[in-house]
């Protein structure tokens, strides 16, 4: 049974991208955080797999698409709450964030095709990954690697081949954290829900460059 997994938190105000205040306020920042959490949700919906699953820190909200599982995530840090994500899994399983609204079913599509390959990875430009999957979903492959650092991607990376893991490569993709990130994003998908509100907003918000 293959999982399509997203993690993500609920687009509270003073919780979620916070790094986009300012220029935006913490409402606004929210509100682009729902809108990149929609967009996720949507092309995840929309990309065949056994189960759809959001692992959330938070309540679901209108956001939310038909056919998704929800589950909780765990406690502790990053590395412990993807681990126990993973581990939930009984087969193959893709995960990815909800910081890149212009991912599409046809990037995420590949990825959970363990064929000719043991793991993909999806690396961020920041340094970090927005997607990971693996046809064995070993929590030992995430525990202990670094998170939200400039080497977090290469850690993790390193982790797979040091495994012996046939890793294949996605695309390169820029995640949301700052507004300069924001405009970028928007611009790469500009009918999405996320660049429909970051236009919205940034007409009464001057978006730092």
């Amino acid at each position: 049974m293959t999982s399509l997994l997203v993690i993500a938190k609920e687009p509270v105000p003073g919780r979620v991208k916070t790094r986009l205040t300012p220029p935006f306020t913490p409402a606004e920042a929210a509100a682009l955080a729902e809108a990149a959490l929609a967009d996720t949700l949507a092309a995840a919906a929309a990309t065949p797999a056994d189960r759809h699953v959001l692992v959330l820190d938070g309540t679901p909200g209108p956001w939310l698409p038909a056919g998704f599982e929800v589950v909780p995530q765990s406690g502790g840090g990053l590395d412990e709450r993807l681990a126990a994500a993973f581990a939930a899994c009984a087969g193959p399983a893709l995960l990815i964030g909800m910081d890149t609204p212009h991912v599409t079913p046809e990037l995420l599509a590949p990825a959970l095709d363990f064929d000719t390959c043991d793991a993909w990875f999806g690396p961020a430009v920041d340094g970090g990954f927005w997607a990971l999957g693996l046809a064995d979903p070993d929590p030992a492959l995430l525990l202990g690697v670094p998170m939200s650092v400039p080497e977090t991607g290469a850690v993790q990376y390193e982790r797979l081949r040091a495994a012996g893991l046939r890793t294949r490569l996605l695309p390169r993709l820029r995640d949301v954290d700052t507004a300069a990130d924001a405009a970028a994003v928007a611009a790469l998908a500009p009918a999405g829900r996320f660049a429909t509100r970051h236009r919205r907003l940034s007409n009464r918000a001057p978006v730092a460059r």
